[in-house]
């Protein structure tokens, strides 16, 4: 029997798993499909996935994870066992010690409740960072100099925004307003204008195709398949990247709020470091067209996206199993 230090971004959206010595092994959405009779869970993951918004009467897709916390502890823990098991295949770790990222500003309570999930998989130890942080170290940054370093990381359920300096967080906020808070955008949008129903899915699929979120970027237009609100029969409308851009500007503008919120509070010393360093975005919401120039615009500020920023944490989640005297215990 071996043991391994495991990593693992818990995301709202989506789970990805490090493995110490192989790199990122997994990578799958976090919803769990149950039999709302037995309440058994019938598929997790990938396949889960594919049944969002298409399932028949008796079976559910959940996402156990809202806002970057646990809002459904049993279905949490199904899916963390499921994933454990996948990446363990035949070779049975013996107890590996897990390091779990959560979103910056989270209780104790929800704290606890991410660790206990962790130890019921049979984890030996359990590690919680931060996750702004786990990010900063993924996206290649050093945060263990006296100098200032800042990182917005944009997930599925949160907006993680963060000041580093000396190996810990100075100043950091975390907001509810993420890559899930697009895609209601985007479905809300489309219902008010177009009088068109669509799905999640349907709404992520827009935005990662023409998404926008900066002046006449992108031209693109795409064909968008719902529910027709006035006939109820089956619709389809034709969107463009503008409406995308107009649908999405509240939220983004909301975001811009808060970092610039997080900027007033810093220290002048640490502001001076991140003038000349620029500002380093992480996570899926990186990925919006457009979202560095726009920020680089309203804050006066360089900002650059990190190389992976779908995987930015997993791999930070790597570098701090190789170095676990950097965690703070």
């Amino acid at each position: 029997m071996f043991s391994k230090d495991i990593g693992i971004d818990l995301g709202t959206a989506n789970i990805l798993i490090y493995v110490k010595g192989q790199g990122v092994v997994l990578n799958e959405p976090s919803v769990v499909a149950i039999d709302s009779e037995s309440k058994k869970p019938l598929a997790v993951g990938i396949e889960a996935h594919e049944m969002l918004g298409r399932t028949p009467g008796k079976v559910k897709a959940i996402k156990p994870m809202k806002d970057g916390v646990i809002a459904d502890f049993e279905n949490t823990e199904i899916m963390l066992n499921y994933f454990i098991k996948k990446i363990n295949g035949k070779n049975v770790f013996s107890k590996p010690r897990i390091l779990i990222c959560c979103p910056s500003d989270i209780t104790q309570v929800e704290k606890n409740a991410i660790r206990e999930a962790a130890e019921r998989t049979g984890a030996r130890k359990v590690f919680i960072e931060e996750e702004p942080k786990v990010a900063a170290i993924g996206a290649g940054l050093d945060i263990s100099k006296p100098s200032g370093n800042m990182v917005i990381d944009i997930g599925g359920g949160t907006t993680d925004i963060a000041i580093l300096s000396l190996g810990g967080i100075v100043n950091s906020s975390s907001i509810k307003i993420a890559g899930n808070t697009f895609d209601n955008d985007i479905s809300k949008y489309i219902k008010e204008k177009h009088k068109l129903l669509i799905g999640e899915r349907t709404a992520e699929e827009i935005k990662i195709n023409i998404g926008t979120v900066y002046n006449g970027n992108k031209k693109e237009k795409i064909e968008v398949r719902g529910r027709d609100l006035v006939s109820g029969l089956p619709h389809s409308v034709v969107i463009s990247a503008e409406e995308v851009q107009e649908a999405l500007k509240d939220t983004v503008y909301e975001i811009i709020k808060q970092v610039k919120t997080v900027l007033e509070q810093t220290p002048p010393e640490l502001a001076a470091d991140i003038i000349n360093k620029g500002i380093v975005i992480t996570g899926g919401g990186a990925l919006i067209d457009g979202l560095d120039k726009l920020l680089s615009k309203e804050l006066k500020v360089s900002v650059f996206i990190a190389e992976s920023p779908l995987t930015c944490v997993a791999e930070g989640t790597g570098i701090l199993l190789n170095n676990l005297h950097l965690i703070d215990r």
